[in-house]
């Protein structure tokens, strides 16, 4: 029995421990399966609260997106920069619209358009101050790609070379920005519509490419500017743009696309070259055609000298041009008009007239209409003698050069000056004596001194100080120009000995002392020089220069800078108060001031000293 109950107890006892074992496995099994179930609620729920979807799954499943994803990054970025970024004072908030003030929604927007294109990119607020009108709307845009993006308020690095300063100094507001945005639009849809043309399934885009090109090359062929366009050129630039938008999104070969585009390039740099050499053209025949009104003048004159014969047209006053005690002034030229307001801004600006005595020299179409111009018109008690050289007794010369060469000759030389590490290059106007000039001492034998002036300057001082002066013996009194030396016109010089540092001298306001002239023969050496030179190739003009420089080698008397002011008919760049104290004033270069094309801030100069009561004057519609 003992045997038996020890065994029963031992069973009992095995029993009890199987069962714990069995609770401890439910346990165990339960708590997983319930956690199990737990840890994805739980991360759904945490999706759901930090990404706040606006559309849950009825079914409970909440989708997740990339798009959630970026908003959720975008939130913090924008709680941080909250948090660092400096506080705006309220005067500085006032300024902008309420638009501007959505900032950080805008920045989340268009960071979330980088990754959905479903979500629209809201346009930046327009400023308040800015006119609400369509026109501003299309130019501002192009006017701010125009400046390159540059905001004003851009802070630049202070150091030298830096492009941030250069770009804000160099800062040019583009005009008629309208007017440019339709020739890009018409340069890129002539490129492409070849190509779509092609396409036959593309017959509406291509219709719609040939009449937007034909619209716009109307409008620019009647308006240069924005100001010449016709109303609603705004929507003509919306279909224009569409239709450009759409052929960009058909997809064609893009090897004929880039090679249009390079023919309509070629097309286009030749386009600018032809109109560059017509202008070019036109400016010079501008330069040296005379003007219409000028032109008027003279005609007029000429018919009413013929139609008045009985008129003494020239008072006997012999004695006077032959009379070496007084000043005498010789004026080469064709110009009535410039003629008669350089004797008189010399006669209004001299303290006395009586003993000026003026030498016009001219050819014979303009010879009877400047004596008759000089007989209407007295300049105080001044003389005026009026002289056709083809009437002067000048035998022993070629009189069809002396008629070709009789007017001051100017060059426009161009010079290149090392400045460091650079090559400039810079352009010199230098005038000088024509063939005629070296025949004053046989045309004036009686005279011992004259002052040569050309028709190009206004005088605004007294020259009466001029004949005052001691020249020690040199022959020609001029002003020089020293930024241009005879060392570096050898190209026009050849090589003849000469100083190569001294410096050329210009016409314009020159002192000849005739005696010494004819002591030394300068006319023979001139001519001399003037037939050394091997003609060939060379202009008569060129040949000029040559012989005026060398001539009077050594022989000109350096007036002071204050006597003549030149460059006021090519140099914009000239000191108003130079040329306020400076005794002549030459109107050097192309620009002339009786000419349209003359410098404005120098006209005023040059045409208080024009007597505009003349009748033949607002007959011939003379303004210059």
């Amino acid at each position: 029995m003992k045997g038996g109950g020890g065994g029963g107890g031992g069973g009992a006892v095995l029993v009890t421990t199987g069962k714990r074992r069995w609770r401890s496995l439910v346990i165990g099994v339960l708590f997983l399966v319930i956690l199990s179930m737990l840890v994805p609620l739980a991360f759904l729920l945490g999706l759901h609260n930090g990404f706040h979807s606006p559309n849950p799954n009825p079914n409970g499943y909440v989708p997740v997106h990339k798009t959630s994803i970026v908003n959720y990054r975008s939130t913090h970025i924008n709680d941080l920069v909250k948090k660092l970024a400096p506080n705006i004072s309220k005067d500085v908030r006032s300024n902008f619209p309420d638009g501007a003030k959505t900032e950080t929604s805008d920045m989340s927007a268009t960071d979330t358009s980088h990754h959905s294109k479903v979500t629209p990119v809201s346009p930046p607020a327009v400023p308040q101050s800015l006119p609400n009108t369509s026109n501003s709307k299309i130019a501002g845009t192009v006017a701010d790609s125009g400046r390159g993006g540059v905001d004003e308020n851009e802070n630049c690095e202070l150091k030298f070379g830096s492009y941030c300063l250069w770009r804000r100094e160099h800062r040019e507001e583009m005009k008629d920005t309208m007017v440019k945005k339709l020739k890009d639009q018409l340069f890129v849809a002539r490129a492409y519509y070849p190509s779509i043309a092609k396409l036959p399934s593309q017959d509406k885009l291509t219709r719609a490419l040939r009449q937007n090109i034909q619209e716009v090359e109307r409008v620019l062929s009647e308006s240069a500017t924005d100001v010449d366009l016709p109303p609603g050129i705004e929507k003509k630039i919306q279909r224009m743009e569409a239709a450009i938008t759409k052929a960009k999104s058909v997809p064609v070969d893009c090897s004929n696309v880039d090679k249009k585009f390079r023919q309509i390039l070629d097309m286009t740099n030749d386009e600018a070259n032809f109109h560059m050499k017509q202008s070019a053209f036109l400016y010079q025949l501008a330069v040296q055609t005379m003007p219409k009104s000028l032109h008027c003048l003279s005609m007029r004159l000429t018919v009413e000298y013929f139609k008045s014969p009985s008129v003494v047209m020239e008072l006997s006053q012999a004695d006077r041009f032959s009379d070496p005690s007084l000043h005498h002034y010789v004026i080469f030229s064709t110009n009535v008009l410039a003629s008669s307001v350089l004797i008189n801004s010399t006669v209004l600006c001299a303290r006395e007239n009586k003993n000026q005595v003026f030498h016009v020299l001219t050819d014979g179409q303009n010879y009877f209409a400047m004596k008759l111009w000089f007989f209407r018109n007295t300049f105080k008690e001044a003389t005026v003698q009026v002289l056709n050289i083809e009437q002067l007794n000048l035998e022993s010369h070629d009189k069809a050069i002396l008629i070709h060469m009789f007017l001051p000759v100017e060059y426009r030389v161009s010079l290149l000056s090392v400045d460091g590490p650079s090559i400039h290059s810079k352009m010199q106007y230098i005038s000088v004596f024509s063939h005629l000039h070296y025949l004053l001492p046989e045309i004036f034998q009686s005279l011992t001194k004259v002052v040569v002036l050309d028709d190009d300057v206004v005088v605004q001082k007294d020259l009466s100080a001029l004949w005052d002066i001691n020249m020690g013996g040199k022959v020609n009194g001029a002003v020089q120009s020293c930024s241009v030396s005879l060392g570096q016109l050898k190209s026009y010089l050849g090589e003849n000995s000469y100083d190569k540092n001294s410096c050329a001298w210009m016409s314009g306001l020159n002192i000849v002392d005739l005696a010494r002239w004819r002591e030394l023969d300068l006319t023979k050496t001139y001519q001399r020089l003037v037939r050394e030179v091997s003609m060939g190739e060379e202009s008569k003009e060129a040949v000029a220069l040559r012989g005026s420089l060398l001539t009077f080698q050594d022989l000109v008397y350096a007036l002071d800078g204050v006597w003549a002011l030149s460059g006021l008919g090519h140099d914009y760049g000239l000191n108003i108060e130079a040329i306020k104290k400076a005794a002549v004033l030459h109107y050097n270069g192309n620009m002339k001031p009786w000419l349209e094309l003359g410098i404005p801030r120098y006209k005023k100069f040059w045409k208080k000293f024009l007597n505009q009561e003349d009748q033949l004057l607002s007959e011939c519609n003379v303004h210059p």
